[in-house]
């Protein structure tokens, strides 16, 4: 049996500290404490914290710091955790416009026969979450979104598109997803958000962060242009 967190070696100058092995609200947001625990601690110069769903990638300095002495300041840091309260009542919800289907879902008609539920189910279904925003990830401000109702899921292209719009907003499994660029991809395409998701010139170059939330709210094609 495997008991978390765990600590795990990757190569000579990282660490990886594993929470659990699933989609879980309360293990991703111990990943996060752990990750704001340490950037304010400067007792140890890391050179990056990566977090993922369940576990946080620690790379340090090696020319300053030995692993033994790395993995007892993580430790230090993991049993804070164990008073750790978590807060959800300041939760910051960022509002999504989608064109469901049509020519902005292309596979939408899959979809629908899969969950056999009509066009405006889905639709309802789809926009009536707030979804947890667990890390951003695969292309740049690309958010993988949790929460997702269990009569979408939906198993992905089996073969992935070349490529996918920007701001296609697509399900694969348990998880719904949005493009923020031109990419290829294999999620279920059901709809296309006309807002930009990222701009490198911006100060914050991604509209979506962690730890957010993602409200998708039904638009027409007609109203695109307000956007």
């Amino acid at each position: 049996m495997v008991h978390y967190p765990r600590i795990l070696l990757s190569g000579d100058s990282a660490i990886v500290i594993q929470f659990g092995d699933e989609i879980d609200k309360t293990i991703n947001s111990n990943v996060y404490a752990l990750k704001d625990f340490l950037e304010l601690d400067k007792t140890i110069k890391i050179l990056s914290l990566i977090p993922s769903y369940c576990s946080l990638l620690i790379e340090y300095d090696i020319l300053l710091h030995n692993q033994k002495e790395v993995i007892d300041f993580v430790q230090s840091k993991i049993n804070l955790l164990k008073n750790k309260k978590f807060d959800d009542k300041k939760k910051q919800i960022i509002k999504i416009p989608v064109v469901y289907g049509g020519v902005f879902g292309p596979d939408i008609d899959y979809v629908l026969e899969y969950t056999k539920l009509s066009l405006d189910q889905l639709i309802n279904i789809h926009s009536s979450i707030e979804y947890y925003v667990y890390m951003i990830g695969f292309s740049p401000g690309f958010p993988y979104l949790g929460g997702m109702d269990k009569r979408l899921y939906c198993p992905r292209l089996e073969t992935p598109r070349i490529n996918i719009q920007k701001g296609s907003v697509g399900i694969a499994g348990k998880q719904t997803g949005i493009y923020p660029s031109e990419s290829p991809g294999g999620w279920r395409i059901i709809g296309r958000s006309p807002i930009e998701l990222f701009n490198i010139n911006n100060e914050s170059p991604a509209l979506i962060s962690s730890r957010t939330y993602v409200k998708f709210i039904p638009i027409s094609e007609k109203n695109i242009s307000k956007f």
